[in-house]
C-alpha cells in the first residue's frame, strides 16, 4: 500500500472529524428518512442530470445553459453552439445516467476509468485517437474563465511516461483503502480526486472524469443522495475556490510536508452543503414536492384540523379510504403526522 497516501491522510484525518461526523449524520437522515415517491425521485434525477452536466462542462469552458442542455437531450436542435460543446454535453449526460442507474455493478478499477473516458468522449471526433488511453504527450492544468478562455496555467502535471505507474499506484491504494476501512471513505475519495487531478492522466477530459468518479465512489460508499443534489453545481458556483484549493494542496505533493488540508476543506464543504440540501428535500417546506396529488390533498386537509381518522379524511376529501391509509403511512414515515391511540380509536394529527 502506498505509504505516501496513507501518511498524508493520517496527518490530517483528525482535523476533519467534526465535518465528517456532520456529513454522515445527514447521510443517515437521508437513508432512514422518508421512502420518497418514485415519480418524485425520477423527476429529481432528471433535473440533476441536466444541472450536473451543465455545471461540469461549463467548468471546462462550455457555453451551454441548463435550458439549452434540456432541449438538446429532448432531441431539439441547438444551432448556436459549437459542435464540440454539444458532443461533450451528450457524453457527460449519458455517462452520468449510466453511473446513477448502475453504480452497484460498476467495479472501481483502471479499466473502468478508461472506459468512462471512452464513453465521455465518444461523440467528439477530435478526441478519437486518445479516447480511453492515458496521455502520450505532456499536458498542463489551465484555469478557464466563463468565456471558455484560458486565463493561466495552474501547474504542470505528471510526465506522460510516468502516468501509467502513478495511476496504477493510486487506484490500487484506493481499492485497498476502501477494503481495509482504516480511513473514512470521504478521506479516501478526497485523496483520490486531488491526486487524480494532479496526475491528469488523459489528454483531455480529466476534470469531467474526476467528477463522474466522485459520483461513482460516493454512491458506492452509501451517499445515496448523489443523483438528487448536484455536487457539480456546487463546484461551479465556487470555481475560483475549487481551483485554489486544488493548487494549494497539489503544490505540496512530493515534498516533506504534503498537505491535503486546503483541498479537503473545500471538498468537505461541498459535501456538507450537498448533504444539507438533500435532507432539506425531506423537510416540511418541501413536502408537496415529495407527495402525489392525492397525498397532497390528505396532507392539506390534516393541516386544517386538530386530528382526524382515515374515514373522516376520506369523507372530507373524497379520496378512497385505502388511498387515505397509504397516504397516512407515507406521512408517518416522513414524520409529518403522528398516531394517537390504538385500534378503533386511532387518530392522526399534524406534528
Amino acid at each position: 500500500m502506498n505509504n505516501r497516501f496513507s501518511k498524508r491522510i493520517a496527518l490530517i484525518s483528525s482535523v476533519f472529524e467534526q465535518q465528517i461526523r456532520e456529513i454522515d449524520e445527514l447521510k443517515n437522515k437521508w437513508s432512514t428518512g422518508a421512502e420518497l415517491d418514485r415519480q418524485i425521485l425520477s423527476r429529481l434525477k432528471k433535473s440533476v442530470l441536466v444541472t450536473s452536466t451543465g455545471a461540469s462542462t461549463r467548468i471546462e469552458g462550455s457555453q451551454m445553459s441548463d435550458e439549452d442542455i434540456e432541449k438538446l437531450m429532448r432531441g431539439l436542435s441547438i444551432q448556436k453552439f459549437k459542435d464540440r460543446d454539444i458532443q461533450e454535453v451528450k457524453g457527460y449526460y449519458e455517462l452520468l445516467t449510466n453511473i446513477f442507474d448502475g453504480y452497484q455493478s460498476i467495479p472501481f478499477s483502471e479499466s473502468t476509468i478508461k472506459f468512462f473516458h471512452r464513453e465521455l468522449l465518444k461523440h467528439t471526433d477530435k478526441d478519437e485517437l486518445h479516447r480511453g488511453e492515458y496521455k502520450k504527450i505532456e499536458n498542463r492544468v489551465e484555469m478557464i474563465n466563463n468565456a471558455g478562455e484560458s486565463i493561466g496555467v495552474l501547474f504542470d502535471t505528471t510526465k506522460a511516461y510516468l502516468t501509467p505507474k502513478e495511476m496504477q499506484e493510486l487506484v490500487e491504494w484506493t481499492q485497498e483503502a476502501f477494503l481495509e476501512k482504516k480511513y473514512h471513505p470521504l478521506l479516501i475519495v478526497g485523496n483520490f480526486i486531488v491526486e487524480f487531478l494532479n496526475i491528469h492522466p488523459f489528454q483531455d477530459g480529466n476534470g469531467r472524469i474526476s467528477r463522474v468518479l466522485t459520483n461513482l465512489m460516493l454512491l458506492q460508499q452509501g451517499y445515496l443522495y448523489m443523483p438528487y443534489i448536484s455536487h457539480e453545481k456546487l463546484i461551479e458556483d465556487n470555481k475560483p475556490e475549487y481551483y485554489l484549493a486544488l493548487r494549494k494542496s497539489q503544490k505540496t505533493f512530493r515534498t516533506n510536508s504534503e498537505d491535503l488540508t486546503p483541498w479537503l476543506s473545500f471538498f468537505f464543504g461541498v459535501m456538507l452543503e450537498q448533504s444539507k440540501r438533500a435532507v432539506a428535500l425531506l423537510s416540511e417546506e418541501e413536502t408537496d414536492k415529495l407527495l402525489s396529488k392525492q397525498q397532497q390533498l390528505v396532507w392539506k386537509y390534516m393541516e386544517t384540523v386538530l386530528e382526524s381518522t382515515p374515514l373522516e379524511i376520506s369523507k372530507a376529501t373524497g379520496i378512497p379510504r385505502p388511498t387515505v391509509v397509504q397516504s397516512i403511512a407515507k406521512l408517518l414515515k416522513m414524520k409529518r403526522i403522528e398516531r394517537i391511540g390504538l385500534g378503533r380509536s386511532t387518530r392522526y394529527r399534524k406534528i
